[in-house]
């Protein structure tokens, strides 16, 4: 599954080098920022109540891509995120690639929204120190909107992203004992900086 991602992933940015020659390319740039972020509950036993988590925050940083014109624009992005999710005396990191497929049009001036699926694929997950292994799928959709501002070639940018479905790891504790599931769907709010190079 990880091959399929990078191949998914080089895949989308090869059209910014077959249409270099064209109009219809805006340009390709680096992007970093904030993540405010949560992932989904905590269950430590079947008969235990639920743990919702605290946000935290984390960051990202990847490439992205644009291609269209100043109404209606295509941009990819390929970025390596990270994730904190505090629980009552644990907290759950991540690492993940994410892949949005974002589609926008300007609005007023410098203002435009846009909206589009994200591919997630985890690279690595920590649950108060110990390596989960077993989450459900490593690979999965989300869903990424936000508003943008844009002056010249530098961006800034706040999102909304959701998980799609439950994406649940289930790991022993207290000894081995008992069976705790944890949901690693994110939930996050982003704020980038992108530059167009």
């Amino acid at each position: 599954m990880r091959n399929l991602f990078f191949i998914l992933a080089i895949a989308l940015m090869i059209p910014f080098t077959t249409m270099a020659q064209s109009q219809m390319v805006t340009g390709m740039g680096i992007k970093a920022g904030l993540n405010y972020n949560a992932n989904g509950k905590y269950f430590e036993s079947i008969n235990t109540a639920a743990d919702n988590p605290d946000r935290n925050i984390g960051y990202h940083i990847g490439l992205f891509g644009k291609i269209g014109n100043s109404r209606l624009y295509f941009k990819p992005e390929l970025v390596y995120t990270t994730t904190k999710s505090d629980y009552t005396d644990q907290d759950f990191k991540m690492q993940k690639l994410d892949a949005p497929l974002l589609v926008g049009t300007r609005i007023i001036g410098p203002f435009s929204v846009f909206g589009g699926p994200s591919l997630q694929y985890i690279l690595d997950s920590k649950f108060d120190g110990l390596s989960i292994n077993n989450i459900k799928n490593d690979f999965s959709v989300g869903l990424n909107f936000g508003i943008g501002f844009n002056l010249n070639n530098i961006g800034i940018d706040v999102r909304y992203e959701r998980g799609f479905s439950k994406n649940e790891a289930t790991f022993l504790n207290n000894n081995n004992v008992n069976t705790s599931r944890l949901d690693t769907r994110p939930d996050q709010l982003i704020l980038g900086l992108s530059v167009i190079l």
